[in-house]
């Protein structure tokens, strides 16, 4: 390198076992480099300790001319000397505007991350931060410093700071809130303290920040495994309340004991953010119950401009109230086109699907929908009214629907099958119906169905362990042979019965989708037998257009590419 003629550099070194020598060495390269004004360096899983990670900031802090910063430094052993030092380079940094700073798994302690935050405190015109220390030893000490800091960065316009998997408290929690408060010009915040102990009052004080942060129009924050329970999740609604500029939200509080009054409360928070578009909440292994989830959807329906919604609720008890409560409410958001509902392992009935069912009748703008209603007992009822929803929703383009372990039989596979042939629109379904009890009439009507799909060109289907025989391979396959726009199918048939002349007919229907470019056929446990096997392979010869095979048919795999 020749002294000041370097204005953009970029090293990328992972995994190439680079210790405390080279790294110094690089160091002392850097610092002769004095009109750098933007730097990538990339050296992640290395075996980099403190006077590696000193000899770094001994020459960052010679290029003072560094605008954009990007220091990638995970996974190595920096701990708390090497982090104070990196810091220390930092600070004569005085016109950086741009940082990425990556020192996740480097045996950092409040120690570190306090001289990391009196460091940044000085970086006074950074206008995009970007902070990773997850996976250290951080607890309150020194969180509370990384705040202060942060709060004489007051311009800041994107801030990403993740501290997941630290001992971090309610009282660092707090004081991050308060040193969030302060960057007033925050527009983007993803906030990540998964995995640490903050608590209710932790949940509290970080809510409190938000509240100040008016210019908010993005944020991500992740609060799961904390403990949050019922207080911190209400307080945190009420915060959220105050964001009003908040287009885009994602809220993840999974796993933090919650209960009714908690999802009520963040229910009661969300419906004052009229202006959000796009909203993602993970409520997951809570116990929010079925009163719970009526009294977040009712909190939700007020957000009459959400275009896309995803809503994680999956192991809450939320049974045929809190599904039909739901499905009352977001019929109300008529401007969704992309809507995601995790519901697996809730204790829902066919009352509660045909609520969703009714809802989705009336969601006619829907174009991508993704419902998980496994591990719950709709039946056969219930999946018929979720059909005929479904049946209303023309533009669909895009379907995943996840039924498995439901008592479905064959006439719930009848209406479904008849929802699915007026989605005529279709592109891509992927549609899980595994583990029930359809047969092969069952297939066979669900079949039928899907021919009137003619513009799907991927298709996944789960059939496994139905009962189904050589009439509803045949019967299965007879519909697939007129969906001639298929271009990529995986079809999941382990555990069933088809044997030689269900995997022949199958085969041969097969062969009539000549627009086939990939095919993934699991036919494990199905007594096809060497003939069928071999007809099989005589079928899909025919299919001009393979260019990828896989073939499961016991326990050996078989796979062709490039055919």
């Amino acid at each position: 390198m020749q002294k000041h003629s370097i204005q953009n550099s970029l090293f990328k070194n992972f995994n190439n076992e680079i210790g405390d020598e080279s790294a110094s060495g690089l160091g002392s390269a850097l610092e002769k480099c004095i009109n750098l004004s933007n730097l990538t360096l990339k050296i992640r899983y290395n075996n980099i300790g403190y006077k590696g990670a000193s000899g770094l900031g001994s020459g960052l802090a010679n290029c003072i001319n560094l605008s954009n910063l990007a220091l990638y430094l995970g996974s190595n052993y920096i701990g708390d000397e090497g982090a104070s030092d990196l810091g220390s380079g930092l600070t004569k940094c005085i016109n950086l505007s741009n940082l990425t700073l990556d020192l996740e798994c480097n045996k950092i302690g409040d120690e570190g991350a306090s001289v990391l935050g009196s460091s940044l405190a000085k970086c006074i015109n950074l206008s995009n931060l970007t902070l990773c220390l997850s996976q250290n030893r951080i607890g309150d000490k020194g969180v509370s410093v990384l705040g202060s800091g942060l709060a004489n960065c007051i311009n800041l316009s994107n801030l990403t700071l993740e501290l997941n998997g630290n001992v971090i408290g309610d009282e660092g929690a707090s004081d991050l809130g308060s040193g969030l408060a302060k960057c007033i010009n925050l527009s983007n915040l993803k906030f990540d303290l998964n995995c640490n102990q903050i608590g209710y009052k932790g949940a509290s004080g970080l809510g409190s920040g938000l509240t100040k942060c008016i210019n908010l129009s993005n944020l991500t924050l992740d609060l799961d495994l904390n403990e949050i329970y019922d207080e911190g999740a209400s307080v945190l609604g009420s915060s959220l309340a105050k964001c009003i500029n908040l287009s885009n939200l994602t809220l993840c509080l999974s796993c933090n004991q919650i209960g009714y009054k908690g999802a009520s409360g963040l229910g009661s928070g969300l419906a004052k953010c009229i202006n959000l578009s796009n909203l993602t909440l993970g409520l997951s292994k809570n116990q929010i119950g079925g009163e719970g989830a009526s009294d977040l959807g009712s909190g939700l329906e007020n957000c009459i401009n959400l275009s896309n919604l995803t809503l994680d609720l999956r192991f809450n008890k939320i049974n045929d109230k809190g599904a039909s409560g739901l499905g009352s409410n977001l019929e109300k958001c008529i401007n969704l086109s992309n809507l995601t509902l995790k519901l697996s392992c809730n204790n829902i009935g066919y009352k509660g699907a045909s609520g969703l069912g009714s809802c989705l009748a009336k969601c006619i703008n829907l174009s991508n929908l993704t419902l998980y209603l496994g591990k719950n007992a709709i039946g056969d009822e219930g999946v018929s009214v979720l059909g005929s929803g479904l049946a209303n929703c023309i533009n669909l383009s895009n379907l995943t629907l996840y039924l498995y372990d439901n008592f479905i039989g064959y006439e719930g596979a009848s209406g479904l099958g008849s929802g699915l042939a007026k989605c005529i629109n279709l592109s891509n379904l992927t549609l899980n119906i595994g583990n029930n009890e359809i047969g092969d009439e069952g297939v066979s009507v669900l079949g039928s169905g899907l021919a009137n799909c003619i513009n799907l060109s991927n298709l996944t289907l789960y059939l496994d362990g139905n009962y189904i025989g050589y009439e509803g391979a045949s019967g299965l396959g007879s519909g697939l042979a007129k969906c001639i726009n298929l271009s990529n199918l995986t079809l999941y048939f382990r555990n069933n019965t088809i044997g030689e002349e269900g995997v022949s007919v199958l085969g041969s229907c097969l062969a009539k989708c000549i627009n086939l470019s990939n095919l993934e056929l699991y036919l494990i446990n199905n007594e096809i037998g060497d003939e069928g096997v071999s007809v099989l392979g005589s079928c899909l010869a025919k299919c001009i257009n393979l260019s990828n095979l896989t073939l499961y048919l016991g326990q050996k795999q078989f796979i062709c590419i490039g055919l």
